[in-house]
Parts: structure tokens; sequence; C-alpha cells
């Protein structure tokens, strides 16, 4: 009876706990859990843990783990947590962008002439888009015809310390095309705004006219919004035009795949 029971103790004597693991052994363990349990549970276990969680080290194993790792970005990364972080937050932020929805998630701001219509790819005298993807745009028509989008930030996952702290990039694309036998007008405005809706940084190109017998190819319009106040909690997206010589119908700029993103240039 007496083997038994020193066995035991020898069995006490020699098994661990988690947290007598080694720290890379730690470090490839905790790495596969989600971000938030990581910084909302595993962080407030111990010291131990909340030094290991906070090494640069996880985050980059997460990055290997879920491809955002790049071996030349080694050296231009200072805080892989945050890189990490954008990355797994990165999407389009706009709704509905390519009229797959009809008219879903967008506010119709103007409305005129003939209203805004939704039109399967290439559309009369047009041209299909480079992304195969994409099938429908939205048209203008003679009157001007403008609709928008609010992004609400937080509710994207973008919490505020990160947007005033980090400032991460935000990037903001769109695609216009005209039909080949009428003349458009194309605008686009975005705006980063504060809590109260005060504008803290604006991108107002100028109006994009284009002539009657054009070539009808769609291209695109990017901006970066870098180094803006802090305070963003908001961004509000408009675009649309109309076309320049009146014609009943459809007949005014062509928009589709807007997108606002979030996060590392490099992704």
């Amino acid at each position: 009876s007496r083997a038994p029971a020193a066995r035991q103790r020898s069995y006490r004597s020699v098994m661990t706990t988690i947290c007598d693991l080694p720290e890379d052994v730690l470090v490839e363990l905790l790495s596969l859990l989600p971000a938030q349990d990581l910084i909302c549970t595993c962080r407030l276990v111990s010291t131990q843990w909340r030094y290991v969680v906070d090494l640069t080290t996880l985050w980059k194993r997460k990055c290997q783990r879920e491809g955002f790792y790049i071996q030349n970005l080694d050296r231009s990364i200072s805080d892989w947590k945050t890189f990490y972080m954008l990355c797994n937050l990165k999407r389009n932020l706009i709704k509905n962008p390519c009229a797959e929805e009809n008219f879903q998630h967008w506010k119709l701001d103007n409305n005129d002439g003939d209203k805004w219509k939704i039109e399967d790819m290439p559309g009369p005298h047009g041209r299909e888009m480079p992304d195969p993807k994409v099938h429908k745009y939205f048209v203008t028509s003679y009157g001007p015809c403008f609709k928008s989008q609010l992004i609400t930030l937080q509710k994207e996952g973008y919490w505020n310390q990160l947007m005033d702290e980090k400032r991460p990039e935000i990037v903001v694309k769109d695609w216009y095309a005209a039909r080949f036998d009428c003349g458009c007008r194309y605008e686009l405005r975005v705006r980063l705004l504060s809590e109260d809706y005060i504008v803290l940084d604006d991108f107002h190109p100028e109006p994009v006219v284009i002539e009657q017998w054009n070539d009808a190819m769609w291209r695109e319009i990017s901006h970066t919004f870098q180094n803006y106040p802090a305070g963003v909690r908001y961004i509000w997206f408009q675009h649309g035009g109309q076309d320049t010589q009146f014609w009943a119908g459809w007949y005014g700029i062509r928009v589709t795949n807007s997108s606002i993103t979030i996060g590392p240039l490099t992704l």
C-alpha cells in the first residue's frame, strides 16, 4: 500500500502548471488565442502572463500565423501588437460598394433628374471594370445625384485610444466612368469628423468633368489621410454628379467599388 502512495508523491513532484512552461512555449500557446482573450482575460491572470502577452514576439508570432507577417517589415514596425490589431480589423468599411444590395446602406442626399439608378456592367456605351468581381454600378441622371455613408469607427472596432494615439492611415478609393456618348461631372468628398461632427480633415478634389465622345474607361481616385488631428470618431463619404448635357434618362457619371480602409499601407 505504501508503493502507490510513494508513486503518487513522485508524480506530484514532476507535474507542472502552465505557468511553469518556458517562455517560448508559453508564447507559442498563447499566440493561438484570439486577441480579445489575450488582452481582456490572459493579461489579468498573473504578472508573468501580463509580461508574456505584452511581448513583441507573441504578436509577431500571431502575425505569422495569420499571414500578416512580411520579413522585410521587421525593422519598420515598432509596435507589433498595434500592427496585428490593425491588420486583423482591416476591411472595406463602405457597405454595399458595388450596388449588389440595391441602395441599402446609402443615404440619397440628392436624387434629382430621373434619379439614381443601378445598371449591370458594362452598361450602354460603357466598358467593363478592371476588377471582374464587380458586376454593377450606380448611375446618375441630368439633375444632381449624390449619395453618402457615415461610418462610426467605434462600431467598426476602432476604439478611441487606437485612433488618437496611433493615427492609422485612412485610405479612400472610388471608381468612376462616363458613357462614351455623353459628357458628365463627378465629385467626391470625404470628411473626418469628431464626436460632435466637427470637420477635422477633409478631402474634396476639384470636380472631374468628362467630355462627350470620351473613352468610357473606368478610373480610380484615391487619397490617404495621414497625421490627422486626434479625436476622429466618424468618416463621412459622399460621391456623385450628373450628366452635363441634361438628357432625360441615365447619362451621368457612373460610380462603383468605393472603399475606405484603415491600417498599414503595406497590406
